[in-house]
């Protein structure tokens, strides 16, 4: 059920991009208890201007290579294991693509179960 939208900088390649899909995806698994076989992504390279990050909020000092994460997934899950997540995610992309943990920025949006339709112009958790 989760949507998971990935936002990185321009000219990454094809390998990249793939591994961080299954990075989030993983974890997902690992932390979020989601079920095997729901993977919904979209990733998406941007121009340097078109992918606006504060380099320092919140006294995090971010480089030009920070990526972001959005999931949209169902309410409900404990702060434990939405932070195992965060980590999860920010130690993988570090360990697999050598991506610096401070520049792993992600969103959780968390919406009820009667706001998803998988096809058929169906509600099919409502």
């Amino acid at each position: 059920m989760p949507l998971v939208r990935i936002d990185l900088p321009r000219g990454k390649s094809a390998e990249y991009r793939r591994t961080a899909g299954e990075v989030v995806y993983d974890a997902m698994i690992q932390t979020l208890n989601v079920p095997a076989n729901d993977r919904f992504q979209v990733i998406a390279e941007h121009v340097p201007e078109n992918l606006i990050i504060d380099r320092t909020y919140l006294g995090v000092e971010r480089s030009p290579e920070c990526l972001v994460i959005q999931v949209t997934l169902n309410d409900g899950r404990t702060t434990e294991l939405k932070k195992a997540f965060y980590r999860a995610v920010a130690d993988g992309l570090h360990q697999r693509l050598g991506l610096r943990r401070q520049d792993v920025f992600i969103s959780l949006v968390e919406v009820k179960k009667e706001n998803w339709s998988f096809g058929n112009g169906e509600a099919q958790y409502a």
